[in-house]
């Protein structure tokens, strides 16, 4: 890499010209996309089945440990088999419970122009959400989230138009009180974005307050919010084969509010899976079936997706991999699973990288494009995710969303148009066989969005590159996150509503906030 020196040039020149624009980045517009393509399906319809009589003979012969007092008596009701915390369930109930399901449902934040279709083949792009560290280019070093890091990596995650939901913490501010971290990091998400949150399920205390702030924010009535999804929530299993407290209390008080739930088991095969791929899908998707059964049998239609995270270790040091060809088709994999169910999937950019460099680049890529190719509704960490989701980096944020925008791109419908002015055989038949493109009324109507505009790629040959002061992609990402970050204003947000969620934050604090030994 350049020296630090180098480094901290990066806002210099190309800062000053975008600053005389009057914009930090000049972006495709707020337009989720909807993926066109067939999706990628290696499994044959015999594979489909194998997979699937797999997970209902984990669900019916081998169980979950659920270690949750009220999922086991739910069950018990449910009239599955309940041995101490090992539940084990009926291939026939899951079937029907999961089935239950809706294919598709809306997200509505505070501002309802940021409003989400999950399912149906939208595709939405979340920050990168959990690290607790924190790298950047100036810097040059990994070191501890603080909450000012955090609120930087909110600004970008309102920035870029590309990125349509706000999840977890992008980075854990640990100079917060864990008590209280939670007030904090949601009074700014909640004021520094308007686009769709997330809410920890890590004890009923911050689940609660979390829908409380959403609920706030929006100047909503307890009727209002519970009348559709307005947030979300996350859970991990821990694989292999059980389901903790908290994530299932957090989902079930969700739920009940009306809220939208994933259940993403996080399978490394060869360590916490088997280490074929068939046999790390099939354990993921017994996990991820069983607590989404349960919560359709409290919840009849509540709005469940169905999460992979399934990757492999690397068998030389046991460090995860990700981006990996096992990675990408297990996620595929899983695409085919979770249609066979007619569940909405997530998936996530995810890379095994230290820093933002080449190797960061092409796993992400790898692990994003799976996302597409396996029909993925929701992307979790699709910007700013390196060292197997231990650093959070603002330069690989903007690196991230490059690739976003790219992808964005791929599926406007402008591309594949067939039009008699996208045949185009008037301007063939000026052109001929002697003349040039370049300055026929045909490319003159169109050449300002014919093709891709890049935010951080640098197109110019290597002479103009060099001359222009040789950035590489990290610095130039640099540049552009410290413009961002300098210039950016909040979204709008009501008075009364902000302070609203400021009182709240304010009373919960003096009451102590939220226990930490669970």
């Amino acid at each position: 890499m350049p020296d630090t020196a180098r480094r901290r040039r990066s806002g210099g020149h190309a800062g000053n010209a975008a600053r005389r624009t009057g914009a930090a980045i000049d972006q495709m517009p707020w337009a989720p996309p909807l993926n066109t393509d067939r999706p990628t399906e290696p499994l044959t319809d015999e594979g489909v089945a194998a997979i699937h009589d797999g997970a209902m003979r984990v669900l019916e012969e081998i169980g979950i440990e659920f270690l949750n007092h009220e999922a086991l008596a739910l069950f018990r009701q449910a009239g599955c088999t309940v041995e101490g915390t090992n539940v084990r369930m009926g291939r026939e109930w899951v079937t029907e419970m999961v089935a239950r399901a809706p294919r598709t449902f809306t997200l509505t934040p505070r501002n309802p122009e940021r409003r989400l279709t999950v399912g149906d083949g939208h595709l939405l792009f979340g920050n990168v959400s959990s690290p607790p560290s924190w790298w950047d280019l100036e810097i040059g070093r990994k070191v501890p989230g603080t909450r000012e890091k955090c609120a930087d990596l909110f600004r970008l995650t309102q920035a870029f138009n590309c990125i349509h939901f706000a999840g977890g913490y992008p980075v854990e501010p640990v100079d917060l009180p864990p008590a209280t971290r939670h007030l904090d990091v949601l009074f700014d998400k909640l004021t520094l974005t308007d686009k769709v949150a997330h809410a920890y399920s890590l004890g009923p205390e911050r689940v609660e307050d979390v829908m409380e702030m959403v609920r706030l924010a929006a100047g909503l009535s307890h009727d209002d919010f519970a009348a559709t999804p307005r947030m979300y929530t996350n859970i991990n299993s821990t694989s292999p084969l059980k389901h903790d407290y908290p994530m299932i209390d957090g989902c079930l008080r969700l739920i009940r509010r009306g809220q939208a739930v994933i259940v993403t088991p996080f399978t490394l095969a060869g360590a916490m899976a088997p280490v074929t791929m068939a046999g790390a899908v099939t354990l993921s998707i017994a996990e991820a079936l069983s607590a989404i059964a349960l919560f359709q049998w409290v919840v009849p239609g509540c709005p469940c997706v169905i999460g992979t995270f399934t990757s492999n270790v690397d068998m030389k040091s046991g460090a995860p991999a990700f981006g990996t060809p096992e990675y990408m088709r297990a996620t595929q994999m899983t695409g085919q699973m979770a249609r066979f169910y007619g569940l909405p999937l997530r998936a996530s950019g995810s890379c095994a990288a230290n820093v933002p460099d080449g190797q960061a680049m092409w796993e992400t890529s790898n692990a994003l494009w799976s996302a597409v190719q396996a029909g993925t509704s929701f992307v979790y960490h699709a910007a700013g995710w390196l060292e197997g989701g231990l650093i959070a980096s603002p330069e690989k944020f903007v690196m991230d969303c490059e690739v976003l925008q790219m992808i964005q791109r791929y599926f406007d419908p402008a591309l594949t148009a067939t039009g008699p002015g996208d045949i185009a055989l008037d301007a063939i038949r000026e052109v001929g066989s002697s003349g040039h493109y370049f300055g026929i009324q045909h490319t003159q109507d169109r050449y300002e969005t014919a093709f891709y505009q890049p935010i951080a790629s640098d197109w110019r040959n290597f002479e103009a590159w060099q001359t222009a002061g040789g950035m590489w992609s990290a610095e130039r990402a640099h540049g552009i996150y410290r413009r961002i970050v300098d210039s950016f204003e909040p979204p709008p947000m009501d008075p009364g509503h902000r302070e609203a969620l400021a009182d709240f934050v304010a009373r919960r604090k003096a009451e102590g906030g939220a226990p930490t030994d669970f």
